[in-house]
């Protein structure tokens, strides 16, 4: 068996893989908020949980929404904030007495899906989350690429790239503006809505409104599309991946699968764009089943 936990910004997941791949158990909980002793106690209390139904285990993978830091082996770049500076995996190891491997969460999506998911097979693969943050994860011939400085991936901390909209920066937790993040983001996405119609509505609430024929929601969703377009393309034209794996609750906004690749190519360096956008085929469990297949990479 495999054991992964994907900790998200406002869940957190464990799930137990078995000698098939196929998810045998599954639980989520919610992230406690801007608190990191009470994320660990949180995982402990899931590790643990597991463990009485399945026996105990001798690792966990971990997929998380930030990095590891080569120079102290410490969270860094997480956009849930709490993490930042913490020895997450020491102070796990030292709970649950088990190894512990982390990766981000994007690299965990990209993993499961170039494993045996909707990019399989395919030599270089792209994982993006689009949920509470925007990030990016890189996989070739089914390994996960860190990196020098273990941010392979990270676009969403790159500027919106052609920018069109000069007067809609953004403060991003990073300390930067116009960072990627603040246009893709569920918040971000929900941020832009509000300046342009006055109105307070989530991600969900902007699409499915859009669904209904709402106008102002259906004009904010191609402008997130165009941003979407003009980011994707950028990376296609540094890694010019095979696959483009969207992960995240904004992957579920099905018309960017159309959309997006109609769009890209005025951006991307070439006379042909053979890059796939697909959504993630394990849906929600892509990022945990990938943080579980964290295991395999010894």
């Amino acid at each position: 068996m495999k054991v992964g936990i994907d900790l998200g910004g406002t869940k957190i997941e464990i799930a137990v893989l078995g000698l098939d791949h196929q998810v045998l158990f599954r639980e989520r909980i919610e992230t406690p908020q801007g608190d990191y002793k009470k994320t660990v106690e949180a995982i402990v209390t899931l590790v643990q949980e597991t463990e009485e139904l399945y026996g105990p285990f001798d690792q966990v993978g971990i997929g998380i929404p930030g990095a590891v830091s080569k120079k102290t082996g410490k969270i860094k770049n997480a956009n849930s904030t709490c993490l930042i500076g913490q020895d997450l995996r020491g102070d796990l190891a030292s709970r649950l007495k088990m190894t512990i491997r982390l990766a981000n969460d994007a690299n965990c999506l990209a993993l499961s899906e170039a494993s045996d998911g909707g990019a399989a097979g395919e030599e270089v693969v792209f994982g993006v989350i689009l949920g509470t943050g925007c990030g990016g994860g890189l996989v070739v011939d089914g390994h996960i690429v860190n990196g020098a400085n273990a941010i392979a991936g990270e676009w969403g901390h790159n500027p919106l790239p052609w920018r069109a909209y000069e007067d809609t920066e953004n403060a991003c937790y990073c300390g930067l503006q116009g960072c990627l993040e603040t246009f893709l983001s569920g918040p971000g996405l929900s941020k832009h809505y509000e300046m342009m119609t006055g109105e307070v509505a989530s991600a969900q609430k902007i699409n499915a409104l859009a669904q209904q024929g709402h106008t102002a929601a259906q004009a904010m969703l191609e402008t997130y599309a165009i941003w979407l377009a003009k980011g994707l393309a950028s990376v296609i034209n540094i890694v010019d991946p095979d696959v483009i794996v969207l992960g995240g609750g904004l992957s579920n906004m099905v018309f960017l699968y159309q959309r997006v690749p109609q769009l890209w190519g005025q951006w991307v360096f070439s006379d042909q764009v053979e890059t796939r956008l697909v959504p993630p085929k394990w849906g929600d469990s892509s990022g945990v089943r990938g943080a579980a297949w964290l295991s395999k990479l010894d």
